[in-house]
C-alpha cells in the first residue's frame, strides 16, 4: 500500500533539506564514491507534469546509459525500472525522459542512475527526486512563479546564502514552479569578485566560461551547469517541477531580428541568429520541457493541471519582429510579438479549455513600458510603445487576444509575468483604456529570484492598467544585489472548495507582501 501522501511528501522535503541532499543520493557536482563510475553532475530536475506524465532530467559526466526507476512511494517498493535511454556527448551527457501513465493526483518518487557506456559494471550512485501529478479532481493546488536567475553578475555567493529565495520557495512545498523566463543570463559574464554598492565586495563561484558571454554552444550549456551548482537550486529541483519559459538573456540582451553586435567587443560571434540556434539547443538540452516533434524548439504550450488549472505558457521572444518598429498602425509580420501561428494557438486552446482558471504566463509584461533604448527611451522591447493611445504595432496582437477572450466568453484569465526586476499586481480596466473591447483582467509581477533589482517602470494606458501594489528599489538605486532583500517569487493557492484564487506577492525572507483573494465567474 502506498504510504499516506501528505505526510510522504513532508518527510521526502524535511529529509532532503536536512541532509543537504546527501541522504537521498542527490550528487554534487564532481562528487563520486568511485571514480571509475559515471557521477550525476548537477541533481535531477522534473517538469511539465500533468494528470498522467512528467518530465524527469539529468545529466551524467560520462557517455552513458540513463536508468530510471519509478514508484509511487518513498521506499520505492515495487518500483517500475524504465528501458534506458543513451546519455550521449552530443547533448552534454544530458537526457530526459517523458515518464507516461503515472497516476493521477499521486506523489511520484523516481531515481535515476547511469551505466557507463563503455563499462557495463561501473554504475553510479542513484539520485532520487520527487514530484506530484495533477489531479482530476478539484483538490486545492498551489504553485509559485519568479525569473531572473544569476543577472547583472551577481552569482552564487556561498558566504552570503546562495541562491536563497529558492530554499524560501521549496519550504512552501508548492505543486510546481513556473520560471518566467531569463533563466540564465549568458550576456552576464560572472565575475570572482564584485563591488558592491555600500562598498563591500560579493564573491562568486566561478566555472569555466562564465567569465565572459556565451557564444559557443558549450557555453551556453555551462551557464545552465552554472545554475545548478547552487545547493538551493538543486534541493528545490529534486522536490518540484519546473515549468520553464525563456526570454532574452538566455541569448543576448533584448535580442530580436534587429539586434545588432558589431558594437559590441564582447561578442566575437555577431550573428545574434547563431546565437539564438546555439542557446536555444542548450535550453531544450538542459532544461526538463516537453520535446514537440512539429517543432522540436518550441517553448509556448498548454499544461493543464487538474479541472481547477490550465497553464498557457507563451513566447515572446522567438517569433517577434525587429524591435522598434511598434508604431506601426496595421497588425504586420513585423508589428508582431507572437506570431500569428501562436496566436491562433492560443486562441484555440483558451476556447477549449475546460478548466476554472486560465493562467496565461509570460515571459514579458502588457503595460509596464520596457524600452529597446533606455538611455533614448525609445524603441518597445516588450509590449506597449509608450504613448498611451490607442493600440499600435505589438499592442494590436494583445488587443486581438483581448477581444476574442470577452467575444468568445471566456472568463478567469490571469496573467502572470517577471522580466523587470520588482514585484507589483496591476489591474486592467476597460472602463479607463484607450482601447476598451475586453473584459478586466490581473497581472501579478514578480522576479528576480537571483539578479540585479531594478524598476519600477512606467506604466502604458492603452489598455487601462492600474497599480495595486509595488516594490522596488528606491529611486535612483540600480541593479541592486540580492544580499539587499528585492529579490521575489509568487505564490497562487486555488482552494478546491471555493475555487477562489489567492495570489500572494512575497519575498526573499518569506514575507508575504501582498495579497489578493479573486472569486472565480461561474458559468451560466
Amino acid at each position: 500500500m502506498p504510504m499516506k501522501l501528505t505526510a510522504t511528501r513532508r518527510r521526502f522535503l524535511t529529509t532532503t533539506a536536512a541532509a543537504g541532499l546527501g541522504a537521498m543520493g542527490v550528487a554534487l557536482p564532481g562528487y563520486s564514491r568511485a571514480n571509475n563510475r559515471p557521477t550525476v553532475t548537477h541533481g535531477l530536475q522534473s517538469g511539465d507534469v500533468d494528470t498522467n506524465s512528467g518530465v524527469v532530467w539529468a545529466r551524467a559526466d560520462r557517455a552513458s546509459r540513463m536508468f530510471v526507476e519509478v514508484s509511487t512511494t518513498e521506499s520505492f517498493e515495487n518500483a517500475v525500472k524504465l528501458p534506458p535511454i543513451y546519455a550521449a556527448p552530443e547533448s552534454d551527457f544530458a537526457a530526459k525522459l517523458r515518464l507516461t501513465d503515472l497516476p493521477s493526483d499521486q506523489h511520484v518518487f523516481y531515481r535515476v542512475s547511469f551505466q557507463d557506456a563503455a563499462d557495463v559494471n561501473a554504475v553510479s550512485e542513484p539520485v532520487a527526486g520527487h514530484f506530484r501529478t495533477a489531479p482530476t479532481s478539484k483538490r486545492s493546488v498551489k504553485f509559485a512563479w519568479s525569473g531572473d536567475t544569476a543577472g547583472q553578475g551577481w552569482g552564487i555567493d556561498t558566504d552570503r546564502g546562495g541562491m536563497k529565495t529558492y530554499a524560501t520557495m521549496m519550504g512552501h512545498e508548492p505543486d510546481f514552479f513556473l520560471h518566467s523566463g531569463d533563466t540564465i543570463y549568458a550576456d552576464g559574464p560572472i565575475a570572482a569578485e564584485k563591488e558592491m554598492p555600500n562598498g563591500e565586495t560579493w564573491k562568486s563561484l566561478v566555472a569555466e566560461g562564465v567569465e565572459k558571454v556565451a557564444e559557443s554552444l558549450d557555453e551556453f550549456r555551462g551557464r545552465w551547469k552554472y545554475n545548478l551548482t547552487d545547493e538551493h537550486v538543486r534541493a528545490f529541483n529534486a522536490t518540484a517541477p519546473t515549468f520553464f519559459q525563456w526570454d532574452d538573456h538566455e541569448v543576448v540582451n533584448n535580442w530580436s531580428a534587429s539586434k545588432d553586435l558589431t558594437a559590441d567587443d564582447r561578442y566575437t560571434e555577431k550573428s545574434v541568429s547563431l546565437l539564438a540556434a546555439r542557446a536555444g539547443r542548450a535550453f531544450h538540452e538542459m532544461c526538463p520541457i516537453r520535446y514537440t516533434p512539429a517543432e522540436p524548439g518550441r517553448v509556448y504550450r498548454k499544461i493543464s493541471y487538474g479541472p481547477l488549472l490550465d497553464v498557457f505558457c507563451i513566447d515572446l521572444r522567438s517569433y517577434r519582429g525587429p524591435n522598434g518598429a511598434s508604431m506601426e498602425q496595421e497588425l504586420t509580420d513585423d508589428a508582431r510579438v507572437l506570431g500569428a501561428t501562436q496566436v491562433a494557438w492560443l486562441k484555440r486552446e483558451m476556447a477549449a479549455s475546460s478548466a476554472t482558471w486560465k493562467v496565461i504566463a509570460s515571459d514579458m509584461p502588457i503595460g509596464l513600458i520596457v524600452w529597446n533604448d533606455w538611455k533614448n527611451k525609445a524603441g518597445a522591447e516588450a509590449v506597449s510603445n509608450g504613448d498611451h493611445g490607442a493600440p499600435k504595432g505589438r499592442e494590436l496582437e494583445f488587443a486581438d487576444i483581448f477581444r476574442f477572450i470577452k467575444s468568445a466568453d471566456i472568463d478567469n484569465v490571469v496573467w502572470l509575468t517577471a522580466d523587470v526586476h520588482y514585484t507589483a499586481a496591476h489591474y486592467y480596466d476597460p472602463n479607463k483604456a484607450q482601447f476598451q473591447d475586453f473584459k478586466p483582467f490581473w497581472e501579478f509581477v514578480s522576479g528576480p529570484m537571483h539578479a540585479g533589482s531594478f524598476g519600477p517602470n512606467d506604466l502604458d494606458q492603452t489598455f487601462g492598467p492600474e497599480v495595486k501594489y509595488v516594490k522596488a528599489p528606491e529611486e535612483g538605486q540600480v541593479n541592486l544585489p540580492p544580499s539587499d532583500g528585492l529579490q521575489f517569487f509568487g505564490l497562487v493557492d486555488i482552494d478546491g472548495g471555493t475555487e477562489q484564487m489567492t495570489v500572494r506577492l512575497m519575498d526573499m525572507a518569506d514575507a508575504e507582501l501582498y495579497k489578493v483573494t479573486l472569486d472565480p465567474v461561474r458559468a451560466g
